[in-house]
Order: structure tokens, then C-alpha cells, then sequence
């Protein structure tokens, strides 16, 4: 759109310019004429012309055309170069606006074990990872600490046991010997008697 306009504006430029030229050049022809034509003589109904002034008129439209033509070959160059420039920087838009886009799509995205990820897929695949271990942290957490209530607990209550039991052994070991002397006793009643 821009490249149409910037052509539009070109043709328009030079069409003006062509038009200022040639008006100038129509003005001075015209005022040539019109000198000629007061300067001429009269015979009857026809003008009379002086050939020297006719020729030189002839000479000065003859220019004057060539100057145009050369003018328009002028023109027409410089709008060929114009067009060449144009279609140049499209050509470069073009490629700027392909590497653009490459350039967007490798900053939107990470690489990945050799893929290319999106960065927001990457960033839900890391989270999700994360989240997974944190999750995982705290089940051990968790389980660990459950596991040492109960190891405690169970210590405690091994402890307890074994307290009760040295009371019990040590009881069992009191009637023992209770009751070994009162065998002992009765065997020395024995013999005795």
C-alpha cells in the first residue's frame, strides 16, 4: 500500500514537472508565434513570414521537442530506477519481516532434550515437575514424621515393657528364692527330724 502510493506520488512529481516545462515551452513558442504573427507582413488575407524568422521559429520548436522527448526519456529512467528501488526494498521488507518472525518464534521458545517448546508449555511442563516433587517432599515429610511418632511411641512402650518385666523378673526372682528356702528349709526339717 505504501509502495503503490510511493509510485502514485512519483508519477504525479514528474507528470507535474513534465507539465511546468512544457507549459514554459508553450508559453515561449506561443509568444513566438504571436511575435511573428504581429511582426509578419500582410498581403491580402494571408500573413506574410520572413523565411530567417520562420526558419528560427522551426529551429526553436524543433528544440524544444527534442528537449521534451529528451525530458520524457529522462522520466521515464528515473521512474525505472525509482521502480527498481522499490521492488529492491521489498524484497528487503521482505526478508526483514521473514527474519522477524524467526526471530519472534526462537524468543517465544525454548529448547528442550532438543526440541523446540513454547515458553508457555515449557513453563507448564516446570512448574508441573516442581509442583510434582514439592508434593512428593511433603508425603515423605510426611511419612517420616509419622514413622518417628510411631518409633517413638513404640520405644516408649518398650521401655515400659521392659521396666515391667525387670519387675516381674526380679519379683519371679524374690519367690525363687522364697521358695528355695522354704525348700531348703523343709529339706533341713526333713533330715532334721
Amino acid at each position: 500500500m505504501k509502495i503503490e502510493a510511493l509510485i502514485a506520488s512519483i508519477f504525479f512529481i514528474s507528470v507535474f514537472s513534465f507539465a511546468q516545462e512544457n507549459n514554459t515551452q508553450k508559453n515561449t513558442l506561443n509568444r513566438q508565434f504571436n511575435e511573428i504573427y504581429k511582426t509578419s507582413n500582410s498581403y491580402q488575407t494571408y500573413k506574410v513570414i520572413s523565411k530567417n524568422k520562420f526558419l528560427e521559429l522551426n529551429q526553436n520548436v524543433l528544440d524544444s521537442l527534442k528537449e521534451l522527448k529528451n525530458s520524457i526519456v529522462e522520466k521515464n529512467k528515473q521512474l525505472s530506477e525509482k521502480g527498481n528501488t522499490i521492488k529492491t526494498t521489498q524484497e528487503n521488507l521482505t526478508s526483514i519481516q521473514i527474519a522477524l518472525h524467526k526471530a519472534k518464534e526462537k524468543e517465544n521458545s525454548i529448547s528442550l532434550f532438543g526440541l523446540q517448546l513454547n515458553k508457555l508449555t515449557y513453563n507448564l511442563i516446570l512448574w508441573s515437575i516442581i509442583l510434582g516433587l514439592l508434593l512428593a517432599l511433603l508425603y515423605y515429610i510426611f511419612r517420616f514424621n509419622r514413622s518417628n511418632i510411631l518409633t517413638k511411641k513404640a520405644q516408649s512402650s518398650l521401655l515400659d515393657v521392659e521396666h515391667e518385666f525387670d519387675k516381674h523378673r526380679k519379683k519371679f526372682l524374690e519367690r525363687e528364692q522364697k521358695l528355695r528356702r522354704q525348700l531348703q528349709d523343709e529339706i533341713n526339717k526333713q533330715r532334721n527330724i
